[in-house]
């Protein structure tokens, strides 16, 4: 059960900059959870004040992507909230005065150090093997004289002073304490030269005026979470719950997941970004369930959740830190179980639209009268139009060496198709129940088994081997197209017994 009892308040603070993928699909799913596990808010924000990497496209993908999620925040960009703007590029007053306060407290300096002598810098630190790192000139530099650099319009940016001495302990929920030597961590630069300000202080800045409680995010930030702790106490705030979460590794479990890694799968035929996983036929819910159990799992044997049971049940104490396999396999077998428990009108009309991208022209009732033919059968939403496009076909133009019944021969098969033809227009009813006996009595009468007469029927009505049940088939199609269809295989075996 839950380990929080008071309503929390979380964000998901992405920076559009790319694809959005399953690594900030879960992000924003366990804050989700959480704050709705707990009657709190769950807040989006933009976190786009790197400019130059930043996408519009991006940032619409993301914003479909949890949609189609169902993750839907109560504050954002798009639904407003008291805290807004939510996009950091819209704040950066905001940032800057916070900055200086830093400066006017000794916690924050001005540094005038030109990009070349960074560049200097770096190259000599990495000639000397050593961790390349600012060095500190400017934060000697008394205030007044940096005050006189200023007025002057000399160029700088804001970096936080970092103490000298020491140490600093931070508290992760999954990992306990870490402890890391001040000496180890940089002067990092909260505003650039151009005004705006970096994640860094950005990111601290809005959690605390937006009242967030727990900042659940990737590991990634692990290396600058002293940092942020830091800045947060240089100001004297509460620090929220920190919980990072675990790595991707590759389907092979061997390595971080990577972009070449993503590239790979995808000449796989596989995707990590969601909207794609949304066009290869996976269901938003098949997806939740999936990345939930990447890295957080409720006991050692329940698997299918939910969205409602993920929020009964979720709780920060079963996260996991250790790295999570994306497992492909897994997310078929979640698919393949969600789409059995989607009402039929339901899964109609999610199939709509990958028979519509393959070509058919379909409607409503055609598609609620199939849906329960190929919900068992449906691996992935788009493999609708693979195993029922027969249904909107004019004509399926079988493979006529596929007419052949097993160990029969071209006029035997004929013969069945022209046997099977009679008996079924000869029928008042063209229900399921009422083809199915009188096709069983003819296979017994053609001395045939029935998998043989049954076989080649479905071939030469669906034009497929494998079909969904051929007797509610015969009846969804109806007679006049199943008669025409025997009727052109017939041709079909003509031809091929002529010869």
């Amino acid at each position: 059960m839950a380990s929080v009892s008071e309503p929390v308040r979380v964000r998901f603070a992405p920076s559009p900059t790319g694809r959005t993928h399953l690594g900030s699909g879960r992000t924003a799913l366990f804050n989700f959870l959480l704050a709705r596990q707990t009657g709190g808010e769950f807040i989006l924000r933009i976190e786009d004040t790197d400019r130059k990497r930043y996408q519009a496209d991006a940032e619409r993908e993301l914003l479909e992507s949890l949609r189609w999620l169902g993750l839907h925040w109560d504050e954002g960009p798009d639904v407003g909230g008291p805290h807004a703007p939510y996009h950091q590029s819209q704040r950066g007053e905001i940032y800057l005065n916070y900055a200086l306060q830093l400066v006017e407290r000794g916690h924050a300096y001005p540094c005038f150090c030109s990009p070349q002598r960074l560049t200097e810098l770096r190259q000599q630190q990495a000639s000397r093997k050593e961790s390349q790192r600012y060095d500190g000139l400017c934060r000697q530099l008394p205030p007044p004289e940096a005050q006189a650099r200023i007025r002057a319009g000399e160029s700088y940016v804001i970096r936080f002073k970092i103490p000298g001495s020491g140490s600093i302990t931070v508290r992760d929920h999954l990992r306990g304490n870490i402890t890391v030597q001040n000496q180890n961590i940089d002067d990092y630069i909260l505003v650039k030269s151009d005004g705006l300000a970096l994640y860094h202080l950005a990111a601290m800045v809005d959690d605390h005026l937006m009242k967030v409680t727990h900042v659940i995010r990737g590991s990634e930030w692990l290396p600058t979470f002293p940092l942020h702790a830091h800045i947060i106490r240089a100001f004297g705030w509460e620090e929220p719950i920190w919980t990072h979460l675990s790595i991707f590794l590759k389907p092979s479990g061997k390595g971080k997941m990577s972009k070449r890694d993503a590239a790979n799968l995808m000449k796989d035929g596989f995707s990590i970004y969601l909207l794609d996983l949304r066009e290869m036929g996976y269901i938003p819910e098949a997806v939740v369930n999936w990345i939930a159990l990447m890295g957080w799992g409720y006991d050692d044997h329940t698997e299918f959740f939910t969205i409602d049971d993920l929020i009964e049940k979720f709780s920060l104490e079963r996260l996991n830190p250790a790295p999570a396999a994306i497992n492909i396999s897994k997310l078929d077998h979640f698919n393949g179980m969600h789409i059995r428990r989607l009402e039929l009108a339901d899964l109609a009309q999610r199939v709509k639209p990958y028979f519509e991208a393959a070509g058919y022209q379909v409607d409503d009732e055609r598609l609620l009268e199939i849906a329960p033919l190929i919900q068992e059968r449906l691996p992935t939403l788009d493999d609708a139009p693979r195993i029922a496009g027969f249904f909107f076909d004019e004509d399926v133009n079988p493979d006529p060496p596929e007419l052949v019944g097993k160990n029969m021969t071209a006029a035997e098969s004929l013969a069945a198709v022209q046997r099977a033809y009679q008996v079924l227009s000869e029928l008042a009813e063209f229900s399921s129940e009422a083809v199915d006996e009188p096709l069983r009595n003819l296979a017994e009468q053609l001395d045939l088994k029935a998998a043989q007469l049954l076989g080649i029927l479905r071939v030469a009505i669906t034009g497929q081997r494998v079909s969904p049940p051929l007797f509610e088939t015969i009846s969804v199609l109806g007679r006049e197209v199943v008669l025409r269809r025997l009727k052109e295989a017939t041709a079909l075996l003509q031809d091929m017994h002529a010869d």
